[in-house]
């Protein structure tokens, strides 16, 4: 006798939202674009089609933020912050059921591992979703003694900034839109979300979460489409408050020329050329794995990874040694597979980006320790990649490559400055870490590096600590109070008495 297998529940829903008609909430309704247009969405572990998804344009955008300006002087402004709290945090409830669906929308459409997608990406939204609900209730002012000798009662207040634009990348696409959306709704805005191109599908799902939540209509719409016309459209609009951006440098750049036109808020989060230095009395075991997962974790497609490895001299060999075994061992696969360790990048196009790089270094110069070569001839994957005999005149030393390939030094000084100066010899300044038991090093490292987060021996991003970057890392910071208090104007009130 035949028994049939049925597939587990999140399998069946995750199957039906994909193959599902997909359309763009835009004021509370589920709409095409309006050119008609659709775009195709890519399985990036096979190359295949899963999707097809609404090419917004200017007129979708112009329409999300009318119905999210209606929303702003509506129903949601009447919402107590205690109010708004309470539904942010329903929100992840119901995230946190639908978990495993969610994730393996993520792995089909981004291609990183399933386990990664639940355990990592999947617990972090709802644990931020519930970190911003807290301070929904906690965005206070302050009472003021003016310095004049007039007599006057002084305070200041905050006030949501408005309509905010989140445009969200592709390598953590439910990750970056709740980190975005949670406290742009805890601060009271309305938001138009535009998910990558690449990774459109978790962005509409959660939409209709937000819908099933019971948010107002129009207080949170996603718009699907591409950079140069959707979200082009939604930075120049002249009705945005603010845009929040995480994604290139380049792309960064062009925000802020469009952000000119009504001055808009803007944060961004945009590029990293992380370092991450050995020094001779660190726990090399710990070093070892930390440097591995700062650079291979989701498939390096992370703008903090540490693709800039500086080891002292004397224990170089050791820390090439045990990264370079830990990337040829490492399981590169498809993400449904419980076994992956490492899935594909996210296209064909970031495919050729990543072995190019490898070629060029190739070309100046570098060798290949492990890795350096795609994997497989279906699908999007690259090996993970160690290049050594590297410099600092090297473009994959200086250019952000967003894959597995780690640029690995050494270095003989004891002189902290002169280390630092190596360390911060790049245009960017996101994230760096430093591996070393003498604290009085560790302290000094990190007032002497030029970034926006410094980890020493293994610490990490937390929702209650404010992340962003330096020099062209970007603008502002998200996380903790600073990441709330970027969506919110700060209003002073003098009375005179």
């Amino acid at each position: 006798m035949n028994v049939e297998v049925q597939p587990k529940a999140y399998e069946k829903r995750a199957a039906e939202f994909i193959a599902s008609r997909q359309q763009m909430l835009i004021g509370g309704a589920w709409v095409d674009a309006a050119s008609g247009e659709t775009f195709e969405v890519e399985n990036p572990a096979t190359g295949q089609v899963i999707a097809h998804v609404p090419s917004g344009d200017g007129a979708d955008i112009d329409a999300a933020v009318k119905a999210a300006r209606r929303a702003l002087s509506g129903p949601w402004s009447k919402l107590t912050p205690a109010q708004r709290a309470a539904m942010i945090w329903r929100m992840s409830d119901a995230l946190e059921a639908s978990a495993e669906e969610f994730a393996l929308i993520e792995t089909l459409d981004n291609g990183k591992p399933f386990t990664a997608a639940l355990n990592g990406d999947l617990r972090t939204c709802v644990e931020n979703m519930r970190y911003n609900a807290g301070w929904a209730t906690k965005l206070n002012g302050e009472q003021i003694n003016p310095s004049s000798p007039t007599a006057l009662l002084a305070y200041t207040m905050r006030e949501p900034v408005g309509v905010v634009g989140l445009i969200v990348p592709w390598n953590f696409p439910l990750t970056m839109a709740v980190n975005k959306l949670s406290p742009a709704l805890a601060a009271g805005c309305t938001v138009v979300l535009k998910p990558a191109e690449q990774t459109p599908l978790s962005a509409l799902r959660l939409g209709r979460l937000v819908e099933a939540c019971g948010f107002p209509e129009g207080v949170v719409n996603v718009v699907t489409g591409f950079g140069h016309t959707a979200g082009q459209a939604l930075t120049d609009h002249p009705d945005v408050d603010k845009i929040s951006f995480t994604g290139s440098t380049e792309v960064g750049r062009k925000i802020l020329r469009a952000a000119g036109g009504n001055f808009k808020r803007v944060m961004l989060e945009l590029g990293g050329k992380s370092p991450v230095i050995i020094f001779p009395d660190a726990d090399l075991d710990k070093a070892i794995e930390g440097a591995s997962r700062g650079i291979f974790a989701n498939t390096g497609q992370t703008c903090a990874a540490n693709s800039r490895l500086y080891a002292h001299r004397s224990v170089f060999d050791r820390m090439l040694e045990g990264i370079s075994e830990r990337a040829s061992k490492l399981r590169v696969g498809d993400g449904t597979d419980a076994a992956t360790e490492i899935g594909p990048v996210v296209s064909r196009t970031q495919m050729q980006r990543v072995l190019g790089y490898v070629e060029s270094g190739r070309s100046e110069g570098a060798s290949v320790a492990v890795g350096g070569q795609r994997r497989g001839d279906q699908g999007y994957f690259v090996e993970p990649t160690v290049l050594v005999q590297t410099s600092r005149s090297m473009r994959v030393v200086q250019e952000e490559i967003f894959g597995p390939v780690l640029c690995a030094m050494s270095f003989e000084m004891d002189d902290l400055d002169r280390i630092a100066t190596e360390a911060n010899d790049t245009v960017y300044g996101l994230s760096s870490a430093v591996w070393t038991r003498d604290i009085t090093t560790a302290h000094l490292m990190a007032r002497k590096i030029k970034a926006g987060m410094v980890r020493i021996n293994g610490g990490g991003v937390d929702h209650a600590l404010p992340f962003g970057g330096y020099k062209q890392s970007g603008w502002g910071r998200e996380y903790g109070r600073e990441g709330i208090e970027a969506y919110t104007e700060l209003k002073t009130v003098a009375v005179a008495m």
